[in-house]
């Protein structure tokens, strides 16, 4: 069993509390937009995984693909950090999400959270919503899940405070 943290859209703001909210994971994964100063206590503290962002550096860029695909626990996993979401991906991932969809799809972006089951595709999409302070979006959110046997359990919202 893994134990993940997920939290999206820093743009260069990491809260103290994401490090005691995420203690117990094995893993940390960002979908994007890191932003300064953000990708390497996270990196230091847990395992991560991420994607670069539309608004992330060349340093970012270069340690983060645009797309991250990867099997946990027998899971196909997609992070990206455009994605769009069911019934209105994006562009950039319409193509391959409908022909080979993963078992799991994370995106960022929107600083919307969403957790949304696409029965279509038989894929849960989730976006953690924005853990910075950057954006339009009212409060800072992460994601804290487990993926064994093939399946993703045990999720829970955290709210970080207002933006």
């Amino acid at each position: 069993m893994k134990k993940i943290g997920l939290l999206s859209d820093t743009h260069g703001f990491l809260d103290d509390a994401v490090f005691k909210h995420f203690d117990d994971c094995d893993e940390i994964w960002h979908a994007g937009d890191f932003g300064p100063d953000v990708a390497e206590p996270l990196a230091a503290f847990k395992p991560l995984r991420g994607v670069y962002g539309n608004i992330d550096t060349q340093d970012i860029r270069q340690q983060f693909p645009e797309h991250n695909r990867f099997m946990c626990e027998g899971v196909d996993v997609w992070i990206t950090h455009i994605g769009g979401y069911p019934g209105r991906y994006s562009p950039l991932v319409k193509p391959e999400i409908y022909t080979k969809p993963p078992k799991l799809f994370i995106c960022g972006h929107s600083h919307i959270l969403k957790v949304i089951y696409d029965d279509k595709i038989k894929c849960l999409h989730i976006n953690p919503g924005a853990a910075g302070k950057h954006g339009w979006h009212k409060k800072r959110t992460l994601i804290r899940f487990c993926i064994s046997e093939e399946k993703i359990h045990t999720l829970a919202v955290i709210e970080l405070g207002d933006r």
